[in-house]
């Protein structure tokens, strides 16, 4: 049968729980040791005092002193009757010694506590003490083992004629008692230690599994993985904001799309993982998805480094707790510019409907000539066909416009225009000699300018609704500049500020006020205009605000290195920029 593997948190419970034990026992081992090796000396300074007090008794030095210059050693009889042994007991009655012992010169025991070892030599070496040195010792002898002193005994009136020694010891056994008494508060702080170590032990298990969401590392790791492959992997940007305010991803993707520099995810950055969200580099409308009363807020569309974005915000919750927010970013430039080429496609459709309609009253004008046999006045409409071109083209002065596309664009908004009760027309300074070599760029900009002055011309007071349109093209070694300024018969801007128009978001609600609309309403047309013309290097302002009653704004764009030499100029279909696709008029075929 496999064994269970145990759980991290258990394991690391277990592992502090163990370290606790070792470190709460050691340091009761270190402690008590320390206590008994405290109350060891004591007892040898007290054996040491004791000592020296018998020995430097004064009836105890002459008695001694009389015992040694006597030939041999009285017999045990005499010496347990005798006034050195009653010394030696008192005091060894009084402090509570294990062995008060009186010796002579030569060691042999005058005073004992065992009176039947009297007369006999000492267990001990006493050749220390004898010699005139006082001594603390730690021994074994007839009594068991001791902790005492031993001091020498001079003759009286001498301090170098040593005549004997004294010996006291403390039972080791009564050392041990009293460590005994000192061991309680060790060891109830020992286990008040051990208590308090085993408490933070499971705090410590219970916030690291809350912290870990109850993960294992393994799971962890993986995590983090498969995180980075995700964060990583997809082409959608993900910015992660943490309950606190603080961002814990931003993926590379959302730098890309966002416009911002290589490095910026670096420590320290204003969009590294830690750093707080209010305070980072991005657009306001992605912060304001992240606030309380915007709890799953519908996605919304900002225009961020050139690009048109699709961000929402969802709240991320595991286990009813509260992780922060999630917000993500797609692109929906490509989306919207294919959109804008099916937009074209109808446009176009919508025009030539119109034309083939023109080309077949003209065709029929002719069948009508030959049927009647006027074949004179045929030959004579023929001619006038033949020299103002078969079909008329839905601007005047297009011939000024050499470039193809640029001319279907414009026809193909002028028709759009038309159908709202508004001329389009070119201006007398036009005049565009080289083609297009990016006509998605070129349209897009052009196409926006033109929706909203349209839109302002049907806004605005004046009867005569118009949009003059002036191209201008500049040769260059790297690529012609193309100059655009496109007017309207609108209010003008009236109070709004002229920067104010190009900020993202802005729209107006009343456009007989401003003047300016945009295409949609969603305030993204002027906004991405100008980023996309400044990341060529140019640029789209406000020329004339314009006054009520008209004329209306007019607004100049700059687009370097978008116009070349015919010979450089794409063969393949271009992709343009057009407005969306107006419905043909009533009764058009």
């Amino acid at each position: 049968m496999p064994r269970l593997a145990l759980r991290f948190s258990t394991q690391t419970l277990l592992l502090q729980l163990g370290v606790v034990v070792l470190v709460v026992l050691l340091s009761g081992t270190v402690h008590a040791w320390l206590v008994y090796g405290r109350i060891g000396t004591e007892a040898e300074n007290q054996a040491l005092t004791l000592a020296r007090t018998v020995a430097s008794d004064p009836a105890m030095r002459s008695q001694v002193e009389a015992i040694s210059k006597e030939q041999g050693t009285p017999p045990a009889t005499v010496l347990s009757a005798g006034p050195i042994q009653a010394a030696a007991e008192a005091a060894r009655n009084r402090t509570g010694a294990l062995f008060v012992v009186v010796t002579d010169e030569t060691g042999l025991r005058l005073a004992h506590p065992d009176v039947v070892r009297l007369g006999e030599r000492v267990s001990t070496d006493p050749s220390d003490a004898l010699s005139g040195k006082e001594v603390t010792t730690r021994n074994t002898g007839t009594l068991g083992a001791s902790a005492g002193a031993k001091v020498p005994v001079f003759a009286p009136g001498s301090t170098t004629t040593v005549v004997g020694e004294v010996s006291v010891g403390y039972s080791m056994e009564s050392l041990g008692q009293s460590l005994a008494e000192d061991i309680v508060p060790i060891a109830l702080t020992a286990a008040g230690s051990l208590l308090v170590g085993v408490l933070a032990s499971f705090l410590l298990r219970r916030r690291l599994q809350r912290l870990t969401l109850g993960l294992e590392p393994e799971e962890i790791s993986t995590l983090v993985h498969d995180q980075v492959a995700v964060l990583q992997g997809v082409d959608d940007g993900v910015i992660g904001i943490s309950a606190d305010g603080r961002i814990t991803v931003f993926n590379a993707a959302a730098r890309r799309l966002l416009g911002m520099p290589e490095g910026s995810e670096t420590p320290g950055s204003p969009t590294a993982a830690g750093t707080g969200w209010e305070g980072a580099p991005v657009p306001a409308q992605l912060k304001a998805l992240t606030q309380p009363s915007a709890h799953d807020a519908e996605a919304v569309e900002i225009v961020a480094g050139g690009r048109v974005l699709v961000a929402n915000a969802r709240k991320a919750l595991h286990r009813k707790e509260d992780l922060g927010w999630v917000v993500m970013l797609r692109d929906r430039t490509e989306l919207q510019q294919l959109t804008r080429q099916l937009d074209a496609v109808g446009t176009m459709s919508a025009a030539l409907r119109a034309q083939r309609h023109e080309f077949a009253n003209q065709l029929h004008t002719i069948a009508g000539f030959m049927s009647i046999g006027q074949h004179g006045q045929a030959k004579d409409y023929l001619a006038r066909i033949s020299a103002t071109g078969p079909l008329k083209f839905p601007v005047q002065q297009a011939e000024l416009l050499q470039d193809p596309y640029l001319q279907a664009f414009v026809g193909a908004k002028s028709v759009e225009a038309d159908e709202r009760g508004v001329a389009l027309r070119i201006g007398p300074e036009t005049l565009v000699r080289e083609h297009v070599t990016e006509p998605q760029d070129v349209t897009t900009v052009l196409g926006n300018l033109i929706d909203n002055a349209v839109n302002a011309a049907v806004a605005g007071s004046s009867t005569q609704r118009w949009v003059e349109l002036e191209l201008l093209d500049e040769p260059g070694p790297d690529g012609g500049t193309l100059h655009i300024v496109v007017a309207d018969s609108g209010d003008g801007l009236g109070s709004v500020d002229p920067e104010k128009v190009f900020v993202e978001g802005f729209t107006t609600a009343e456009p007989a006020e401003s003047g300016i609309a945009r295409a949609g309403g969603q305030g993204l047309g002027l906004a991405l205009v100008r980023q996309l013309a400044r990341r060529r290097g140019g640029d789209v302002r406000v020329l004339e605000a314009g006054s009520p009653g008209g004329p209306g704004a007019v607004f100049m764009a700059t687009m370097p290195k978008v116009t070349g030499a015919p010979d450089d100029a794409p063969r393949a279909e271009a992709a343009t920029e057009p407005p969306p696709a107006a419905e043909p008029k009533e009764g058009q075929p």
